[in-house]
């Protein structure tokens, strides 16, 4: 019985986690990495920092993406 609560609770745990993933974009770069590496497999994948930085550029030069106030 207990076995079954903890995978149970395991089971939950990991569907919060990929719920707030999702809905705060936390996994974008998980997403972009796999593309780049199914799509491009000879070209360098940056870093996450790199990502975020030309991730940040593209949504500032974008005026569909809305604009940052701060």
């Amino acid at each position: 019985m207990r076995s079954a609560l903890t995978r149970a609770a395991s089971r939950l745990a990991g569907g919060v986690r990929w719920y707030v993933r999702e809905l705060t974009d936390e996994s974008a770069y998980d997403r972009y990495v796999a593309h780049v590496r199914r799509n491009h497999p000879e070209a360098e994948v940056p870093g996450r920092r790199d990502f975020e930085r030309m991730r940040t550029d593209r949504q500032e030069a974008d005026p569909r993406q809305g604009f940052r106030c701060c």
